[in-house]
């Protein structure tokens, strides 16, 4: 009786073989998605100057009847640190973690500075108008290139800039009371020291 033969009970390991081997390998794959932190992904540009970008004002958006600037990399890179927020109106997480951007820039007393990813105009202004505008300027990503450049992966994303425009730390994902008080004031106070 070969191995590929079935025992007197039925049972082929030949057949079982295959199933064996897949139920381990989706056993480690679902494993390795437990343990992985999103937040957490590497960056290539943390410790490099902030990509070179120019994005005009998201149009029609003002505060205190002046017109909201947009955002460029040489904004970025004027001596104070700045978090840069990526976000956009059909974004559900970013809806989630709007009201912490809010406290995030008065906890922080860092500029919050927005770039609107691929979104249309009247919806992105609704966002801001429904929810507030923590946003000292909004540059408009509509094509995603700002985005790609800054290897935005998921939004929302967050940046924390030091003075001379470096990436000094990247979250990627909503961000809530924990996230602000462990990961990113700490993270403002060290590029702050840095000088």
């Amino acid at each position: 009786m070969s191995s590929h033969q079935k025992t007197q009970s039925g049972f082929s390991w030949g057949m079982a073989l295959p199933l064996i081997i897949f139920a381990s390998l989706a056993g480690l794959f679902f494993f390795g998605l437990q343990t992985g932190d999103p937040s957490k992904l590497p960056s290539a540009l943390l410790g490099k100057k902030v990509p070179q970008f120019d994005l005009p004002p998201l149009e029609g958006l003002s505060e205190k009847g002046k017109p909201v600037a947009g955002l460029s990399s040489k904004d970025l890179a004027r001596g104070d640190v700045r978090i840069v927020n990526f976000w956009a109106s059909w974004c559900v997480p970013c809806r989630d973690e709007h009201p912490y951007l809010v406290k995030l820039a008065a906890a922080s007393k860092a500029p919050l500075t927005g770039i609107n990813y691929k979104d249309k105009t009247v919806a992105a202004r609704r966002f801001l108008g429904r929810f507030g505008n923590p946003y000292v300027a909004v540059g408009v990503d509509t094509k995603g290139t700002a985005g790609i450049n800054w290897g935005v992966t998921a939004m929302p994303e967050t940046f924390i800039i030091g003075g001379d425009g470096t990436i000094l730390h990247k979250h990627v994902g909503p961000i809530n009371g924990e996230i602000i008080e462990k990961e990113l004031l700490p993270a403002i106070r060290k590029a702050r020291s840095k000088g």
